[in-house]
């Protein structure tokens, strides 16, 4: 996704909350006096959310709304330009454009250097753990990769990979190895468009992240969809959660204490099969 770009190049530990500072007074009862929780989720960006206000991102706010005993208003914003603007824009200021921040964000990456970066948000409640995956056509890419990129890789000297354009795969791809790989790289607008031109035979993998493989190689009998186990993968797999103003410590706490309890009772884990995702748990 747009949203793997931002990143976390450089961090490589998670963490599991933001520090905490004094609580906001009335959000959880202006949330309850309304009748709605009001959530950020990305527009079109399958299988987290989609159009209609669906996807696991949209169903899990609406199992944790209903757990706090109000209804969910899901809002689609797009991505901008990093996960410091989508913290800005979804979460503790709106856009400069005038849409009006949500009450929480889905899918933030629970991780320390994101935290530190945003004291302005707290971040939280840990409900899968996202990974780079690789899709590959076993007769032109015969072995998984594993091992040293300079063995694993090195198929790419020859065959074409795709890749969404500023990803963390495409990050990945262009400087590992001293850059050989460039010339082989194949961006793309999106996976599911990766994903196409490998079924079309215009490239023989696509890296991206593992849920939006899943979701666009549903169905799909050819392509094999693997972890890469590369030492030079600094930042394989990241834990998604939620944010909040980082003032609105009984609201995290509602919201964290709802989605300890779906994650108890299968709700979390059946979503993702819903929608043909493997749930890692965070």
């Amino acid at each position: 996704m747009k949203n793997d770009r931002r990143l976390w190049l450089k961090a490589l530990v998670s963490l599991p909350l933001a520090t905490a500072l004094p609580a906001s007074a009335n959000a959880l009862e202006t949330i309850h006096q309304r009748g709605r929780l009001r959530v950020a989720v990305y527009n079109d960006f399958p299988p987290y959310s989609l159009a209609g206000g669906k996807g696991i991102d949209a169903d899990i706010a609406r199992a944790i709304a209903a757990k706090l005993g109000v209804t969910a208003e899901i809002v689609g914003y797009n991505a901008d330009e990093d996960m410091n603007d989508d913290l800005r824009n979804m979460v503790w200021k709106g856009h400069y454009l005038g849409a009006q921040p949500s009450d929480v964000m889905m899918h933030v990456p629970v991780d320390e250097y994101l935290a530190k970066a945003n004291d302005k948000v707290r971040i939280f409640g840990p409900y899968h753990r996202e990974s780079i995956a690789l899709a590959r056509l076993p007769e032109r890419v015969p072995k998984a990769p594993t091992g040293s990129a300079a063995v694993a890789l090195e198929v790419f000297t020859r065959e074409k990979i795709g890749v969404e354009t500023a990803s963390l795969a495409d990050s990945f791809l262009l400087s590992v190895l001293n850059g050989r790989l460039r010339e082989n790289v194949v961006h793309f607008k999106t996976v599911s468009e990766a994903t196409k031109a490998m079924n079309d035979g215009k490239v023989a993998a696509v890296m991206a992240q593992r849920a939006e493989l899943e979701a666009a190689l549903q169905g799909d009998t050819r392509a094999v969809i693997e972890t890469p186990q590369l030492p030079e993968l600094k930042v394989d797999g990241w834990p998604l959660g939620m944010a909040v103003k980082a003032e609105e410590m009984e609201l995290a706490n509602a919201l964290a204490a709802a989605l300890g309890e779906l994650k108890k009772d299968g709700t979390i884990a059946a979503i993702f099969k819903r929608y043909g995702i493997s749930h890692q748990p965070a």
